[in-house]
């Protein structure tokens, strides 16, 4: 065997990477020498996640509601890995902030325009019968979303507008976690009591939310932004990402969400009918009301009073 010199540079890199962490060379090498060529199937892992689809009922677009809506909760872990990128990022740079915000509003612009698979990929009619065997699962409960709002922006701006008044960074996190705007949803509007949505939800993820909720209280996007140094702050490309990425997922993506919903809970006949978890859908989602602005400081006066008018 001839020893190229490129050889022998990237043996001796080998060597000193496995050096730095006090492996010894040869055993690495070695178990190279026995391991298998990697396939693509092992890689992706295709077999695992071709096998986690488990339908309730027989109907064949109920397998396509469950791919659908696992497609999401990967793009949520994309999104998360981009935001963690940024929010652990020492000196980040606009450029890193910019490319970082357009590949996390490109995953949402996906999202949003992936609502036709649902919107024209499934019959009314089968989706009104399986829907039922859900009851009382719902889209609510997706935890990775909720994380994603954390990493966005100050606490402040995911608090139900009835409460801001009363809270601030001083507040305690669980008595915040009370006032988030999603809460409503999930308890009765006369007696205050959470319903076995809301209950189950908090089983699972309360004490990794409250965590999440102190992880980012400084290290949010919007507070990596006003770390930057002042002239950064007025990138034109930095600020077009800031805004692009909370019209996208505030706005665009869930008006296209509450279309979508309203064309199966209305097609149906069932009106103003409930959502499988039943919260009171279309003033939970329509960001008229419940005004979810992850950057108001980037908007106008006049934009914020109409956000969420006339789309």
């Amino acid at each position: 065997m001839i020893i190229t010199e490129n050889t022998a540079s990237l043996l001796e890199d080998i060597d000193q990477k496995f050096k730095a962490i006090h492996q010894k060379t040869d055993t690495h090498l070695e178990g190279l020498l026995w391991s298998k060529p990697i396939t693509y199937w092992d890689y992706i892992q295709t077999d695992a996640l071709l096998n986690l689809q488990t339908q309730r009922t027989t109907l064949p677009d109920e397998l396509v509601f469950i791919m659908y809506h696992q497609v999401n909760e990967l793009l949520f872990k994309m999104i998360l890995w981009e935001m963690q990128q940024i929010s652990y990022c020492e000196n980040i740079q606009t450029d890193f902030f910019t490319d970082r915000l357009m590949r996390i509003s490109r995953y949402f612009t996906m999202l949003t325009t992936s609502f036709d698979i649902m919107g024209d990929g499934m019959e009314v009619a089968q989706y009104m019968k399986f829907r039922n065997t859900l009851t009382p699962a719902s889209g609510f409960q997706s935890a990775q979303y909720r994380m994603i709002e954390f990493a966005s922006t100050d606490l402040i701006n995911l608090i139900d507008a009835r409460f801001r008044a009363t809270i601030d960074r001083n507040t305690p996190f669980e008595h915040a976690f009370e006032h988030l705007y999603w809460q409503a949803a999930g308890k009765d509007h006369k007696t205050g009591e959470k319903s076995y949505l809301l209950q189950e939800f908090e089983r699972k993820y309360k004490t990794s939310f409250i965590a999440q909720m102190k992880e980012y209280n400084t290290i949010n996007l919007w507070q990596k932004f006003k770390q930057l140094p002042s002239e950064a702050q007025q990138d034109p490309a930095l600020i077009k990402a800031m805004r692009e990425y909370d019209y996208t997922v505030n706005v665009t993506w869930v008006m296209q969400h509450l279309n979508t919903a309203k064309k199966y809970i209305e097609s149906s006949g069932l009106g103003d009918g409930e959502a499988t978890g039943g919260s009171d859908w279309k003033k939970y989602m329509h960001p008229k009301y419940q005004r979810r602005i992850f950057f108001p400081e980037l908007w106008s006066e006049e934009e914020l009073a109409n956000w969420g008018v006339n789309v």
